[in-house]
């Protein structure tokens, strides 16, 4: 485990692409400036030394040693000491639809996204309850079991997109089904399913499954993205519309926001729904809900001691800048043999 005490300091690496700019502005205008001078045989004759092949390592090199002290700024730390502590919280499992429907724009900047961002923002708000993370369309996949690790789990939220599943559809059943095998204790009261659709299930089985979650515990809250007018789904290739999903007969297929489903399931497994538009509402209504609900006790391990680490890249970082001060422009024989650009031609 480890932490990034001073992460602001990471804007700094945007100086490396200046650096290369600036080498290949200079090299461009030393070539330019050499042509006019003299022809390149003569040049040959006056400069008999000079290695491009020395300047672009000097610009590696110093690139090197700038993105070493960046990192000895921002200094990283490694947890020494793991420890287990008691908790008090809920045991929450999100389940997010990753169906091709989820790319219509109806809300910027897609549904899918804004999916990712809700439940980021929600798990930014817990304290001390554990999360676990499923993926769902045409079948459910787990993503992450439950845990207390909220970095790993908005880690693997980012990483979700609609390609990784190959099954289509939205079999919200299915997601609740895998659901039920995340929470592993019995006794457990406070189990809670977290829904984030657009309620495109063409099942009726939804409603069912969702109403033996209830008698296992399980408290069901959905929650809609998109829009109830819809919006097309976009063909994209990096990042342009090529064109939108089409039916059977050529026309544009219209994706809605299917609040009466997600309101269905809700109300058959004691939960509620919430429109997700408005990103900060949400969070307050799952904020006051998780908040009214009983917390159970449990053990997690935690690293209790960090040690810093921005020594080694302090100490990489000046190695470079000396070896960079150390670098000729010039030749060397072990460099003539190798004859690295056709330099000796």
């Amino acid at each position: 485990m480890y932490q990034l005490e001073e992460k602001i300091w990471f804007w700094a690496l945007l100086i490396i692409p200046v650096i290369i700019l600036f080498f290949l502005v200079l090299q461009i205008w030393k070539h330019k400036a050499q042509r006019n001078f003299a022809d390149k045989a003569l040049l040959k004759k006056l400069s008999p030394n000079k290695s491009l092949f020395k300047s672009i390592l000097k610009t590696v090199v110093l690139s090197l040693a700038f993105v070493c002290l960046v990192l000895a700024m921002v200094n990283p730390k490694i947890g020494t000491k793991l420890e287990t502590v008691k908790r008090e919280g809920v045991d929450i499992v999100f389940a997010v639809d990753v169906s091709k429907s989820m790319l219509a724009e109806d809300v910027a900047p897609n549904r899918l996204e804004k999916a990712k961002q809700l439940v980021t923002q929600i798990i930014n708000n817990l304290a001390s309850d554990r999360v676990g993370i499923i993926a769902y369309a045409g079948r459910a996949f787990p993503q992450l079991p439950i845990t207390t690790d909220y970095a790993s789990a908005k880690m693997f939220l980012q990483g979700m997109n609609t390609d990784m599943l190959s099954s289509q559809g939205t079999a919200i059943s299915e997601a609740i089904k895998l659901a039920t095998t995340y929470f592993d204790n019995e006794e457990q009261t406070n189990r809670v399913l977290i829904i984030i659709s657009d309620g495109e299930d063409h099942s009726e089985e939804a409603a069912a499954v969702a109403e033996q979650a209830s008698e296992e515990g399980i408290r069901i809250f959905t929650i809609g993205v998109g829009d109830v007018k819809g919006g097309p789904i976009p063909i994209k290739r990096n990042g342009v519309v090529l064109n939108y999903k089409k039916d059977n007969e050529g026309e544009t297929v219209i994706t809605r926001l299917n609040e009466e489903m997600l309101q269905e399931i809700a109300k058959e497994a004691n939960g509620a729904y919430i429109n997700g538009k408005i990103t900060k509402n949400v969070v307050e209504d799952i904020k006051e809900i998780l908040s009214n609900m009983d917390k159970t006790e449990f053990e997690a391990k935690q690293f209790a001691d960090f040690k810093d680490q921005f020594q080694w890249f302090l100490g990489f970082g000046i190695f470079f800048l000396l070896l960079d001060v150390f670098l000729l422009e010039r030749k060397t024989a072990w460099l003539k043999k190798l004859n690295l650009f056709n330099e000796n031609l």
